[in-house]
């Protein structure tokens, strides 16, 4: 009896210990729907976060105070529309404005990171945003959000960059972005030397209509214990030139 009891106290303990997470990355294209393109709605966007219901949201090409999306700070506006806890992560100066990447969570942020991510030849800066999430059962996870470059060589210093610093982590560590590299190109093979990626239902993001590139991803660091439940990617053509990736793990 006592042994039985035991049992049923580990494998209770156990499974207290796990938690599912729910992920979500999208390049918004600053809120600018292709078949509107002098238009903003920065609505579609929030609807298309709040029906993910995700707990952990990286978000690319996100404008604050530029003409082009009509003054809006948009990370302040998501995450008032999204009722998220955020980070935005600078890339560059823009107008009077900036342009970076934005974290959304319905979580606790207890720290949080930026990093200039490095450059091979002049380009455009682009930035890594980490963030520590204490999640109810007070577990900690770290949740990193980037928008590499265009150009292939910073595009390999920026991943030789981002896998040196995620070796560090022994937390659960979940890496998302739009990373200007398909699957069987030498960034993302770099990357998969630390991070895991999903290759069974995985699909193209880009563009919107008739997707044929797959170059937003959602990874998990190699010393995290996680499995996979649902990774698909999101069938809404409007709101953005890209598709929004949609993952569920369950972490130990």
């Amino acid at each position: 009896m006592r042994l039985l009891l035991l049992i049923i106290f580990l494998g209770l303990n156990c499974s207290s210990f796990a938690q599912v997470l729910k992920i979500l990355t999208y390049n918004i294209h600053h809120a600018n729907p292709p078949s509107k393109p002098e238009g903003i709605d920065l609505e579609a966007i929030a609807k298309v976060i709040n029906e993910a219901d995700a707990d952990l949201i990286g978000i690319q090409e996100v404008d604050i105070n530029v003409s082009r999306s009509e003054m809006i700070d948009q990370a302040a506006k998501l995450a008032e529309l999204t009722k998220s806890n955020y980070y935005f992560s600078k890339g560059i100066d823009l107008e009077e404005g900036q342009y970076g990447t934005l974290i959304l969570t319905k979580h606790k942020i207890i720290d949080k990171r930026r990093y200039d991510l490095p450059m091979a030849v002049k380009s455009e800066n682009r930035s890594l945003a980490v963030v520590d999430v204490e999640l109810p059962n007070g577990k900690v996870v770290s949740f990193a959000n980037t928008h590499l470059d265009l150009k292939k060589e910073n595009r390999l210093e920026q991943v030789k960059f981002i896998n040196e610093l995620g070796d560090w982590y022994t937390r659960p560590f979940i890496l998302v972005g739009d990373m200007n590299a398909k699957p069987d190109d030498e960034p993302i093979q770099l990357l998969e030397k630390y991070f895991v990626r999903n290759t069974t239902t995985n699909a193209p993001t880009s563009p919107n209509i008739q997707p044929r590139n797959e170059i937003d991803y959602i990874l998990v660091g190699k010393h995290s214990k996680f499995k996979w439940i649902k990774y698909q990617v999101i069938q809404e053509e409007y709101p953005s030139d890209h598709l929004p990736v949609f993952a569920e793990i369950e972490i130990e």
